[in-house]
């Protein structure tokens, strides 16, 4: 009996040995499910899916710049392989990347890189459609300036267009020195010449091709004041006198596609993906605007992504803040559980409350994409954002309340739905700019399948440009831009 209990206690702690064995030694790796790459202008985003979370390290090398990552626990397969596929020639910042087994268990990505990066490495819980996450951001050393960028974007367009859209001879002569380099002293050069009295402004343009509410657009380089009844001769300007010199104030409204790159927003029942939607619904009416004035003064659209990439909300609220935007526009389309829900709506931010469940739950769903797309919260200093995000001023939405009335009376104006007669409002995080008035337009149910084959349409999206342009103009007539210091 004592040796045939021994022997059954020694099978027992086998079993028990075999079975930590099995939890933690003689478990299989985690399976790579998919990767991704989001290229853009601000920054390249890498994400590795698996159906569990990765270990990793990463060593920056220099001279050619290069970024190693050793993932840990996992073999070499297709889904990795794939990865080298993915780079496109276009990357801003990865010129091409090789991947293999380094070591028994550890893969190793290298990628070779077009300048130096700022590389951040965090890992993703599953959140909606996906599971662990691996994701790999690679920023440049030195980060983009959204107003540097605005400014050379406005040096750029105004030599080449007068009032409406036509051309002026603007070109330098052969002996002057070449343009400088950076768009902020190439601006403060151009705006200590003043154009002489003996120089007439010129003629405006008889029209625009898409006038979208009298008087015809004017684009930067239209003189502030009105033009002569008749069109005089123009003579032979100085090289800056019909660039963007004349302009003491500029219009800037700032445009917020939502979701983008990780984050698709809502899918419709045949796939349509609200990010692509409001991204292109943004571009149109970037071009009504780049070619619209206020009372003499040029606007100018500043979006918040002009890519499929993805903008943590804060981020969108900082962008917007930094090119010291006048409005606020986030663009996004609606969805809910059954395809009965349509029309369009409007939000301003509420300080005290959702005015609506309906609102209150739309507002949840839109700042749960920051878990959706992914923010390394340790290196966005989340308490600081939520700070500013807490600013918001009763003066702010009042002025958000009068933008998007008007915004919802031209929507109405083209025959479409709306979901709501009144602008609601919720605690939606990117509208909190403290010093901005800022609206979130619901242009359609995307999970309604009428709608989200009106969204689809040309030419609803350029009916939807249109009416939100009047919508602006609306706003600006009767709240008229107070006078900056800021000249572009």
């Amino acid at each position: 009996m004592k040796a045939g209990g021994l022997k059954r206690r020694v099978l027992l702690q086998g079993g028990s040995i075999a079975l930590m064995l099995g939890v933690h030694q003689i478990a299989r790796g985690a399976s790579i499910l998919a990767v991704r790459v989001w290229p853009a202008a601000d920054y390249t985003r890498v994400t590795i899916e698996s159906d569990a979370r990765l270990n990793s390290q990463q060593l920056v090398v220099g001279s050619p710049p290069r970024l190693a990552v050793d993932i840990e626990g996992i073999d070499l397969n297709p889904e990795l392989r794939e990865l080298v596929g993915k780079i496109k020639p276009g990357d801003p910042y990865i010129n091409g990347l090789r991947v293999g087994q380094n070591a028994p268990k550890v893969v190793r990505i290298v990628f070779d890189l077009k300048q130096a990066v700022v590389p951040q490495v965090f890992s993703l819980a599953p959140v909606a459609a996906y599971k662990h996450r691996l994701v790999l951001d690679l920023y440049p050393e030195q980060a983009v300036d959204p107003m540097e960028a605005l400014i050379a974007e406005r040096l750029r367009d105004a030599p080449r267009t007068s009032g409406g859209g036509s051309a002026i001879a603007v070109a330098p002569p052969a002996t002057a020195p070449a343009p400088a380099t950076d768009p902020l002293g190439d601006l403060m050069a151009q705006q200590s010449m003043r154009p002489g009295p003996q120089s007439p402004p010129p003629a405006a343009a008889a029209g625009n091709d898409r006038p979208v509410t009298p008087p015809p657009p004017v684009v930067a380089a239209a003189p502030a004041r009105p033009p002569a009844p008749s069109a005089p001769t123009v003579q032979p300007p100085p090289p800056v006198a019909a660039t963007a010199n004349r302009t003491d104030r500029i219009i800037i409204v700032a445009l917020d596609p939502g979701h983008g790159g990780e984050d698709p927003g809502a899918i419709g029942p045949n796939g349509t993906r609200e990010k692509d939607i409001v991204l292109q619904v943004a571009h149109r009416l970037r071009q009504r605007i780049n070619a619209s004035s206020v009372n003499g003064s040029p606007m100018r659209a500043f979006l918040t992504r002009d890519a499929d990439f993805f903008v943590p909300l804060g981020v969108r609220v900082q962008k917007a803040r930094r090119v010291q935007a006048d409005l606020f526009v986030s663009i996004h389309a609606d969805a809910f559980t059954t395809p009965a829900a349509r029309g369009a709506s409007v939000f301003a931010l509420s300080q005290s409350g959702a005015s609506s469940s309906a609102a209150r739950w739309l507002a949840n769903k839109e700042n749960d994409a920051d878990r959706v797309g992914g923010v390394n919260v340790g290196n966005h200093e989340a308490q600081v954002q939520r700070a500013l995000l807490d600013m918001s001023t009763t003066a702010q939405i009042n002025d958000s309340l009068k933008l998007g009335g008007a915004m919802l009376g031209e929507i109405k104006g083209i025959g479409a739905r709306l979901h709501k007669g009144q602008v609601e409002q919720a605690g939606f995080a990117v509208l909190k700019a403290p010093d901005i008035p800022s609206v979130l337009v619901e242009t359609a149910f995307i999970s309604n399948p009428e709608e989200e084959a009106n969204l689809r349409r040309v030419d609803y999206q350029e009916n939807l440009a249109d009416a939100l342009m009047r919508g602006i103009q609306r706003y600006f007539a009767q709240n008229p831009p107070l006078a900056r210091s800021r000249q572009l």
